[in-house]
Formats: structure tokens, C-alpha cells, sequence
């Protein structure tokens, strides 16, 4: 029980400042183009988990099996998934990608049974029917801007290669540390940016930076990517994954919930009928687990 409660707690935190990002990611991205932001983020994130090591006097990994799991993470979930997700919403729009992106703990249950063998039972499924409908409810249909096929088809990829991180960082928990797997994959991700991010210099007007733009990409670097990285992986490690991905639900309504509180975006009924059907769907998956 006790480890259900910090699992659930740690993953319910991830979720959220990955919500919460939003509202600064907003402002952050007038000033600096997208691939940069990233390229920031994951630097400002891996020195500071770096650091953290460096106190504890935890050497860096050796074996060649570690290091193959800590690339895969890197490439897999915060190089490709994170890349697919911003091409993605670019040739999309935000709406759709918020919609499409929350597939991604159906796909965290497939990978789950394929790799992980983890039972797939009705309570299981029921859970992610009902919060999946929940997120339909709060994100709803037919709301966005014109959107592009290619677009939708990166957002996918970015569902199922982000659906496919947290079953990797469940396996590689089983050797590895989550502090040395999330600081080694981020530096991974961090090296993995930087040609995208060069480009990205030579085809856009130059970063503006100001304090409070400092100041955000700060955040970033350290809340939403060093913090919520380590969360998330910490949470997946202490649960089954296909429970664990339920938690994802709580990004887009955090997401929402911070838009109405800090930049004014209205919030109607749907967003309290959806809310509801995602915690409600989160807590029959956990809170009913030893019944299974």
C-alpha cells in the first residue's frame, strides 16, 4: 500500500507540472524558438541531476547493458517522442495534439502486456476506457484550427514512442538507479538536440532573452524536465505500467486548470464532467488493485 500511495503520488506530480508547463512554455516560446527550448532544458536538467550525483559520489555507469538501456530512453523518449510532438503540434494544432497525445497510456498498456506480461483485466480496461472518455470530454471534438494529416501522424508517433519510454524505464529500473537513468538519458537527449537545435539557429531570428525568460526556461530545465522526469520514472518503477499510465490524464487537466487560473482561457461543464471521469477512472485502477 505504501508503495501504491508514493507511486501514485509521484506520477500524479509528473503529470501535472508537465500541465502546468504549459502556461510558462507559452510565454517562454515567444522568445525562444522550440528546439532551443529544448536543447535549454535538457542541459539546465542534466547538470543540475548531475550535480546531485556528484554529492552522493555515485560514479557513472559501466556496463555496456546499462548504457544500452539508458541510449534507449534518451533516443526513444526524449529525443524522438519530444521532436515528434513539437513537428507534430506544428503541422497540427495544439487542440488535436492534446487529444492524440493522450493515447498514449492505451499504448503504454499494449507495450505492457507485450513486454512486460502484465495482466491485461477488465478493471484494467474499464479504468482506461473511463478516463480516456474523460479526457474526450474536457479536450472535446471539432474545437481546433485546420489540421494537417502528416501532423496527426507525428503526434501519434509521439503517443506511442512516449508509451514506449515509460515501459523502457520500468525494465531498465531493474539495474539501474531512476537518478543515474534519468540524468544519463537526459544528457543522451541533451547531446541528441544539439543538431536540431544548431539548425534551428541558422533558420530562425536569434533567442531574446529577458529575466523573466530566464527565468522560465530555469523552470523548465529544472521543475518540469530534472523534477518531473525523475518523478515519472520514479512512479513507473514503483508500479504496474499499465496502471501508472493512467496518471498521464492528469497533464491535460492540469493543463486546462492552469490556463483558466493564469491566462484567463474559460473553463466550461465539460471540463468537470472529464475531470471527474479521469479520477474516477484513476482510482478504480488503484484503489481496487488487491481485488485483481
Amino acid at each position: 500500500m505504501r508503495k501504491t500511495f508514493f507511486g501514485s503520488l509521484y506520477l500524479s506530480l509528473a503529470a501535472s507540472i508537465w500541465g502546468g508547463m504549459y502556461v510558462v512554455s507559452k510565454y517562454v516560446l515567444d522568445y525562444v524558438p522550440p528546439f532551443t527550448l529544448v536543447w535549454l532544458r535538457y542541459a539546465i536538467a542534466f547538470f543540475v541531476l548531475w550535480a546531485i550525483l556528484q554529492v552522493q559520489r555515485v560514479p557513472v555507469p559501466k556496463e555496456k547493458e546499462d548504457w544500452k538501456h539508458i541510449i534507449s530512453i534518451g533516443i526513444v523518449g526524449y529525443v524522438v517522442s519530444i521532436s515528434l510532438q513539437f513537428v507534430g503540434t506544428k503541422w497540427s494544432d495544439a487542440h488535436t495534439a492534446s487529444l492524440i497525445t493522450s493515447a498514449t497510456p492505451a499504448f503504454i498498456v499494449i507495450f505492457a502486456r507485450w513486454m512486460l506480461n502484465e495482466a491485461l483485466t477488465l478493471r484494467k480496461l474499464s479504468a482506461l476506457l473511463l478516463a480516456t472518455a474523460g479526457v474526450v470530454v474536457v479536450v472535446g471534438f471539432g474545437k481546433g484550427e485546420t489540421t494537417s494529416f502528416f501532423g496527426n501522424v507525428l503526434l501519434v508517433g509521439a503517443a506511442v514512442t512516449w508509451a514506449l519510454l515509460s515501459v523502457l524505464v520500468k525494465i531498465a529500473s531493474d539495474r539501474l538507479s531512476v537518478l543515474v537513468m534519468t540524468t544519463y538519458a537526459i544528457f543522451v537527449a541533451w547531446i541528441g538536440t544539439t543538431p536540431m537545435m544548431v539548425w534551428e539557429w541558422w533558420q530562425v531570428t536569434p533567442v531574446t532573452f529577458s529575466f523573466p525568460v530566464v527565468l522560465g526556461v530555469i523552470y523548465l530545465g529544472v521543475v518540469s524536465t530534472a523534477g518531473a522526469f525523475f518523478l515519472w520514472n520514479k512512479g513507473m518503477e514503483m508500479m504496474d505500467a499499465s496502471i501508472g499510465s493512467l496518471f498521464f490524464f492528469f497533464q491535460p487537466l492540469v493543463g486546462s486548470l492552469f490556463g483558466w487560473l493564469f491566462l484567463h482561457e474559460q473553463l466550461h461543464v465539460s471540463f468537470w464532467i472529464g475531470g471527474a471521469l479521469i479520477v474516477i477512472g484513476v482510482v478504480i485502477a488503484v484503489f481496487r488493485k488487491k481485488q485483481v
